[in-house]
């Protein structure tokens, strides 16, 4: 059960719950093989693809990664009752972690094969808050990469096209450790 791969349609959140949707058992180890010897964007179009399992987080909070390409992630999310705080706002750990989403992705497309990324720092900062009726939200990220560190920006949107949220990471560039035999 560890490898079984998520079926529901990547570009949209339909298909979440119910009827065995995203039921797989996410495993790091079948993961990490099936991604060895990739670029971060072969993989990251793989998860775009339905052809590798969806990180647990993405169902927990109601997001899934809609576009890739080279120096460039998006997410797009359904806020949710579930989501509020008590003020009946959007929680700000929602936008956190969608903005989170996007800069880290966009970062990973432009890995090559056996170069990863871990988030050294990042900054958050809401210009608004989010209505519970705002059906969808995006977060969209652009990557700059140096030898040893990367860095990303990403704006979190609604409806219109003034930004609610924007974010940026500074990321940890290393080399894939190898497996030994």
């Amino acid at each position: 059960e560890a490898g079984r791969k998520c079926r529901r349609n990547p570009k949209t959140l339909a298909g979440r719950r119910g009827g065995g949707a995203c039921t797989h058992l996410w495993s790091r180890c079948c993961h990490r093989e099936q991604m060895a010897g990739l670029t971060g964007l072969q993989q990251m179009q793989l998860l775009l693809d339905g052809k590798a399992p969806a990180p647990p987080i993405s169902e927990t909070l109601d997001f899934a990664l809609i576009e890739v390409a080279h120096g460039r992630a998006i997410f797009q999310g359904k806020p949710s009752p579930r989501l509020l705080n008590p003020m009946g706002t959007v929680h700000g750990g929602w936008y956190a972690t969608l903005l989170d989403s996007a800069v880290g992705c966009a970062v990973h497309t432009i890995m090559p094969v056996g170069r990863a990324t871990r988030a050294r720092t990042q900054a958050q900062h809401r210009q608004g808050h989010l209505a519970r009726r705002c059906r969808w939200c995006r977060a969209e990220a652009t990557p700059c990469m140096g030898r040893q560190t990367a860095t990303a920006e990403g704006r979190l949107y609604g409806a219109t096209t003034a930004p609610y949220a924007h974010a940026s990471t500074t990321c940890l560039v290393f080399e894939m450790p190898t497996e030994k035999t």
